[in-house]
């Protein structure tokens, strides 16, 4: 934008300075040429009162050597000699003597100028003053020079003073860009100092306010979902109670197991709801995040950069120990399940707790949507740049993909489940695929990025895996 201010700048302004250049030149030009011609006529009009009272060649020229720049005067008197050395045509010396007219003309070499004088017994004498050419153009390249400096300076300044002014307000643009960008990745606390033009100050204003509006916001929907998860507590009191009320029977170690399970993701979603705004689960890499496309679902999302900061996770440890907790309830719903992990690292740059709540979505909706004894599966497999998760089972499928990954769009669900496993895949760079399994019904695949490799003498942590694990009715 400087640039192009500058470039406009300097055109208008040689456009300017050339419109009255060029004339002025001339002008300059003219005035010289002029004003030495006028000196010329007057040194020869000077010079013709002498003639006029005497014609004694001594006279004539002691007195043409008394005026200034004389040197070119020659005297014509009739019938002698010419009293210099005379540069004028024959032809206009003639007619200045006949005519007894007064000339004055450009020849080669300068400018002639006669002045016929009548003598005494009606003869003519004749006036001669001859103008170099240099004397026509004296000074004119000075002042010309002295004009395009001028002119230069002028330009100069005026590219300047738009430059500077350019600047102020690229700067002013460039600190609201970075600002609205730095927003955009996850920083709530960006905001931009209202600088340059009164209207880049009013949208300087305008975005510190939506961006403290929107922060203000986003406090108050999560606080009122922590308290709004705070008030499970209530019921789960009661559960408690109720388990220490059926010690002793089978069911109530599962219960009370269930309950407490129950009360640690409450305590988690509290947790994470009461957490800074940008650092909360599938938050913690937006501060250092690139924008990207969901390549299947064709959404927007920000994965993190590439390095090591940021958490991670072996995502083959959380899931093997978020399916032995659902594998309870499946042997009570007479539900085969079966686990199949890689035995290679699977390190994802994402939290257990974020991991295993893509888990429990998945298992879960799997429980939700298709009758009891229906079996289903869980894989874990690596790929060269990416983690799959992939859970499976024998249900009626999932009719309409697209709309299933829409939250809160799906017929008979809230489409949480699906949309927590999206963010998930989309925050670590990856996706989510959703098609029918071998088993009829659907197959769920979520790809997380890989981590990025910790620094030399971190070795990642080696997961224990196991392969092929089933659960039987």
């Amino acid at each position: 934008m400087r640039r192009s201010l500058a470039g406009v700048a300097l055109a208008v302004t040689s456009m300017v300075a050339l419109s009255f250049l060029i004339p002025l030149a001339a002008l300059v030009m003219s005035l010289v040429k002029e004003q030495s011609v006028t000196a010329a006529e007057q040194q020869a009009a000077a010079l013709a009162p002498v003639l006029a009272l005497t014609t004694d060649p001594s006279a004539l020229r002691e007195s043409a050597a008394s005026l200034d720049a004389a040197e070119y005067l020659v005297v014509h008197l009739p019938d002698e000699p010419a009293l210099g050395a005379s540069r004028a045509p024959a032809a206009l010396l003639e007619r200045a003597q006949q005519g007894r007219e007064s000339i004055s003309r450009e020849m080669a070499g300068g400018w002639i100028c006669l002045q016929p004088v009548v003598l005494p017994g009606d003869q003519v004498a004749v006036i001669e003053n001859f103008v170099p050419e240099e004397e026509l153009t004296r000074g004119v390249t000075a002042s010309w020079t002295v004009m395009l400096l001028l002119a230069v300076g002028l330009v100069g300044g005026s590219v300047l003073v738009a430059d500077r002014l350019g600047a102020k307000v690229v700067r002013s643009s460039k600190r609201l860009a970075h600002a609205s960008q730095a927003l955009g990745r996850g920083n709530l606390d960006a905001r931009v100092d209202p600088m340059g033009p009164r209207e880049l100050r009013e949208a300087g204003i305008a975005f510190n306010t939506m961006a403290h509006r929107m922060t203000e916001l986003l406090a108050v929907e999560r606080e009122l979902v922590a308290d709004l998860s705070h008030r499970l507590r209530t019921p789960l009191t009661a559960l408690h109670l109720a388990t220490e009320r059926m010690a002793g029977s089978p069911e109530s170690a599962r219960v009370e197991a269930a309950v407490c399970a129950l009360e640690t993701e409450l305590r988690a979603i509290i947790t994470a709801a009461r957490t800074p705004l940008a650092v909360g689960p599938m938050g913690q890499g937006m501060l250092g995040t690139e924008a990207g496309t969901d390549r299947d679902t064709g959404r927007a999302y920000h994965a993190p950069h590439p390095g090591p900061a940021g958490p991670r996770c072996e995502a083959a440890d959380v899931v093997r120990h978020r399916t032995a907790f659902w594998a309870v309830l499946a042997e009570q719903q007479d539900r085969p399940c079966s686990l199949d992990l890689t035995q290679e690292p699977a390190a994802v740059g994402l939290s257990e707790d974020d991991v295993a709540a893509v888990v429990d979505a998945l298992i879960g909706n799997v429980f939700r949507h298709t009758p009891p004894g229906t079996a289903f599966a869980v894989r874990v497999a690596r790929t060269a740049q990416a983690v799959e998760l992939v859970v499976e089972d024998a249900g009626p499928g999932i009719p309409e993909p697209e709309q299933a990954l829409s939250r809160g769009s799906s017929t008979g669900s809230s489409g949480l489940g699906l949309d927590i496993a999206r963010r998930a895949g989309s925050v670590t760079g990856g996706s989510v695929r959703i098609a029918r399994g071998p088993r009829g019904g659907a197959r769920i695949t979520v790809v997380f990025g890989l981590a990025a490799p910790l620094p030399s003498g971190r070795a990642p942590r080696a997961s224990r895996r196991r392969t092929g694990w089933r659960r039987a009715r």
